[in-house]
């Protein structure tokens, strides 16, 4: 009978009869099982060796000293040192709160190779503890593991005594940037990591910056009424009372006058009658977009995970805030560290009636009725803008001026722009000051007799229906306890820094209109928030950038600029190290509706002893936000004036007369336009 041999005979070869009694089909299996336990011992080894060649030494022992000691291992003599508490899990967290970064591993593990590898890369330091070195204490450990962070899998990472995740967590972190903020962040007990005040452009970028990379991050955003009992949500001063509803409300105005051009052009309105302004429903309108750009704001913290409190904060010592909610409720919070962003608000003169008769900014952009005839009482930008808007919308306006337009600009462009308001009909009254208002009769609106007195001592009387307030604004500084914690003010309250934006407190850092000696400009606030997020969370150095600040007013004549005025340019660097390139332009688009041929206007300060590198870019004219932003990318890159001449124009546009400009002041050619 021919019968195979059993599988066992065959890989044992020839034996003695009779030494084998046991069935062919019984050795077959006996055999299979002892192959099946050789594979299973070195499967561990082969995965390794796949996913990380040459550390399978490691394993059989056949390496000089193991690869985890090299990348910082705990040893089990460490791993189970006498700490507070008795057990395992005692001493795990031991080791947990003990070390920065705290990665409990295995050997045959691949991911825990990818975050080892991932550390190295970064140049993180870590601490590394091999369960399966550990034999049955190992196994204890991973259970303790699984008790306090709901993990059992390894690798097993905690970060500044805070259970992080795995492999995947960490990796993902790595991507988005939050590593390195994590680890940054340091040991600490507080509830926050950084706490914002203040929820204006500055103090919303730099919340979610920081928690994009890693932080656990608080705002707290509380708006005081006005005297009139205006308020608004998140979303700070521009996008509530200020850039955004100023600029909509500007929009209005140049929309009526483009009506009225384009009969000019062709165009019929139906009757004889002008156009006219329906104040409610554009309030209305801007406010409803205002509104949804409130709730954006409230998701975007909600998404970058960013807790929003509708709070009023006052600094209890250095890392504690007291926050006191609409109810009264007050509420303790704690961080490491504190950004103030709290902004500014409007001044009131120290007159009888200014707080119970007249408005601000604050007010007039959520103003439900139509303000009638106004004064805007100051000669700053606010105050321009809103009386030009105001006297597009068909109002009667006044502007009462101290003593000069739009201090701390161009003095030449600031009465370029006075004299084409008062062309269009807006009423200057100049060197006055209010002294005293009365209400003479109710109403919205109602009538408010307005006293002044000019410089000589002249008196001025008149009556308006709303009087607006715009000489200046004053930081949110006051009533947040900063002196006490040893924040020092200026004597205007703004807040001194460094050039960090760092406080005399090390830890209270502020950005935006808080800051002495600084512009107030909303994106300057957002470049400062940014930069100081990436600062606090990362370590980076960068700082910014103070010169060269485009900026626009937003009058019916648009006036944009970008570094030196010709006032400080000369006072910088002499008048014999000057040379001003000016030319006045009439936009095409003006032509048709017969519009000034004179009011536009441009020029460039420049510095012949720097081979003229243009100092000061100014631009009077239609769209000037949009043609002065373009240049400033040039201006920040030091552009020479040869610089402006070699470049190719767009035609027909007012942007490019700034590459033809050929006369100076000093030569007393005149700059009067010419036709194209």
């Amino acid at each position: 009978m021919n019968r195979r041999e059993p599988l066992f005979k065959q890989l044992a070869g020839p034996a003695e009869q009779g030494t084998c009694h046991l069935p062919p089909l019984i050795q077959d299996i006996i055999i299979l099982v002892i192959i099946i336990s050789i594979c299973v011992q070195t499967l561990p080894l082969l995965v390794l060796a796949i996913f990380n060649p040459g550390s399978a030494q490691d394993l059989d022992g056949s390496s000089s000293s193991s690869s985890s000691l090299k990348r910082n291992q705990v040893a089990p003599s460490e791993a189970m040192a006498p700490v507070e508490g008795t057990g395992v899990k005692a001493k795990v967290e031991g080791l947990i709160k003990g070390h920065t970064v705290m990665v409990f591993s295995k050997t045959t593990c691949p991911f825990c190779d990818q975050i080892k590898d991932l550390f190295k890369q970064r140049e993180i330091q870590a601490e590394y503890l091999e369960l399966d070195t550990l034999g049955q204490e190992g196994t204890d450990i991973q259970e303790a593991l699984l008790e306090i962070s709901g993990q059992k899998t390894v690798p097993n990472v905690f970060i500044n005594g805070k259970h992080f995740g795995g492999c995947s967590d960490a990796l993902s972190a790595d991507s988005s940037g939050q590593l390195k903020g994590r680890i940054r962040a340091g040991f600490h007990d507080y509830q926050f990591d950084t706490i914002v005040i203040g929820g204006g452009s500055g103090g919303l970028v730099a919340s979610k910056e920081c928690s994009r990379l890693g932080q656990k991050v608080a705002v707290f955003d509380f708006v005081q009424p006005t005297p009139l009992g205006s308020t608004w949500g998140l979303g700070g001063t521009c996008v509530n009372v200020g850039c955004i509803p100023k600029k909509l409300m500007h929009q209005a105005a140049l929309l009526g006058g483009n009506v009225q051009d384009a009969q000019m052009f062709g165009w019929s309105l139906s009757g004889d009658s002008k156009p006219s302004l329906d104040w409610p429903k554009m309030v209305e309108a801007i406010q409803s977009h205002i509104g949804s750009l409130n709730w954006g704001y409230k998701v975007a913290l909600r998404d970058k995970k960013v807790k929003y409190l509708n709070e009023y904060a006052r600094f209890v010592d250095a890392h504690t805030i007291k926050g006191v909610n609409k109810k009264g409720k007050e509420t303790e919070y704690t961080a490491q560290n504190f950004v103030l962003a709290m902004g500014g608000r409007p001044k009131y003169p120290d007159i009888p009636g200014a707080k119970e008769l007249g408005i601000t900014s604050d007010d007039l952009f959520s103003l439900p009725y139509n303000p009638g005839k106004t004064l805007c009482v100051g000669a700053s930008y606010i105050s321009l803008e809103c009386a030009g808007f105001l006297k597009g919308a068909g109002l009667d306006t006044t502007v009462m001026v101290r003593s000069i337009l739009l201090r701390g600009f161009d003095q030449q462009m600031a009465n370029k722009i006075g004299d084409y308001m008062e062309e269009e009909g807006v009423n200057f009254i100049r060197e006055c000051v209010p002294y005293k208002m009365e209400r003479v009769e109710e109403g919205q609106p109602g009538k408010i007799k307005v006293y002044a007195k000019y410089n000589d001592g002249t008196e001025f009387t008149d009556v308006f229906n709303t009087v607006l307030f715009a000489i200046g604004r004053d930081p949110c500084t006051s009533g947040l306890g900063l002196e006490e914690v040893g924040v020092k003010l200026a004597k205007n309250g703004k807040i001194i820094h460094d050039e960090a934006e760092r406080t005399s407190v090390s830890n209270i850092y502020a950005i935006g209109d808080v800051l002495q000696d600084k512009a107030e400009l909303t994106p300057l606030a957002i470049k400062q928030g940014m930069l100081l997020a990436r600062r606090i969370t990362l370590g980076d150095k960068l700082l910014t950038h103070y010169e060269n600040i485009p900026t626009t007013v937003f009058t019916p004549l648009e006036y944009g600029c970008v570094g030196l005025s010709e006032e400080d340019a000369e006072a910088k660097y002499g008048r014999d190290d000057i040379e001003v390139f000016h030319k006045n332009f009439w936009p095409l688009e003006w032509t048709l509706a017969k519009r000034s041929e004179a009011a536009c206007y441009l020029k460039l300060v420049c510095r012949p002893s720097e081979d003229m590198k243009v100092v000061g870019f100014h631009y009077l004219g239609p769209n000037a936000g949009e043609i002065t932003q373009g240049y400033a990318g040039m201006m920040v890159m030091g552009a020479k004036k040869a610089d402006f001449d070699r470049m190719v124009g767009i035609h027909p546009t007012n942007a490019e007369w700034f590459i033809s400009m050929d006369i100076t002041k000093s030569s007393g050619v005149s700059p009067t336009a010419a036709g194209c």
